[in-house]
């Protein structure tokens, strides 16, 4: 991660995405309030990359919710955790990507989005036989992007998981990763609680007409550290 506290301007706000209750853990994202100041996909990639965040986005229209996502190394046509804190942060009902319109809804201090499993880039969903096992994992090398999960308790829907991204851009294990999540609970067809990374918190249901809602709790950085 760059040093955010020589980035933070009026134009972007950095937010934590999937909280704990305590407002801890959390996945950073940076917010391009004003899309227009970097027009054209090279000069918001150059941004993506100087940030070093999990993903950036870049708003094009705050009226409509219309938004664009970059990792450092590539734009994306959906990413869960990205949505769910521009969804809080802009206050709408909707937001528009190139692959639909995502409905919002915020319930009991959770913001949550709605979305299909086809829309998300390809995971490897995989499955081990012990929350000591998923923990235990060394980063695997890049080429494959796998969200590694082992159930903590069946009955509660509680999930552990650990998510890495393969790309060779610099972030070797994502924080909290929506998208993935949204792709587990299509799979299982049931509701979870995903606890990734070093404590983040994800929830993820079945929704109606083959969609899937992800949600989690939001708040701003207001002193980001080096």
């Amino acid at each position: 991660m760059a040093c955010l506290d020589d980035l933070v301007t009026p134009d972007i706000r950095f937010l934590r995405v999937f909280g704990d209750p305590n407002g801890d853990h959390g996945n950073v994202l940076g917010v391009v309030r004003d899309g227009r100041a970097f027009p054209g996909e090279e000069s918001r990639q150059a941004l993506a990359r100087q940030l070093r965040l999990s993903e950036t986005v870049f708003i094009d229209d705050a009226q409509r919710g219309v938004v664009d996502i970059y990792t450092p190394g590539t734009r994306l046509p959906f990413a869960g955790y990205p949505l769910v804190g521009v969804a809080w942060l802009l206050g709408l009902e909707r937001l528009e990507l190139p692959v639909g319109s995502i409905p919002v809804r915020r319930a009991d201090g959770f913001t949550w989005i709605r979305a299909r499993a086809d829309w998300v880039p390809p995971r490897t969903l995989r499955e081990y036989g012990s929350v000591q096992e998923v923990d235990a994992l060394a980063v695997p090398e890049p080429g494959e992007w796998v969200y590694a999960w082992a159930w903590q308790d069946v009955a509660a829907g509680r999930i552990r998981a650990r998510g890495f991204p393969g790309r060779g851009d610099g972030i070797d294990e994502d924080e909290a990763t929506g998208a993935a999540a949204l792709l587990l609970a299509d799979r299982l067809g049931r509701a979870v609680t995903v606890t990734q990374g070093s404590g983040s918190q994800i929830m993820a249901a079945p929704g109606p007409d083959g969609t899937t809602d992800i949600g989690g709790r939001v708040c701003v950085m207001e002193n980001p550290a080096c």
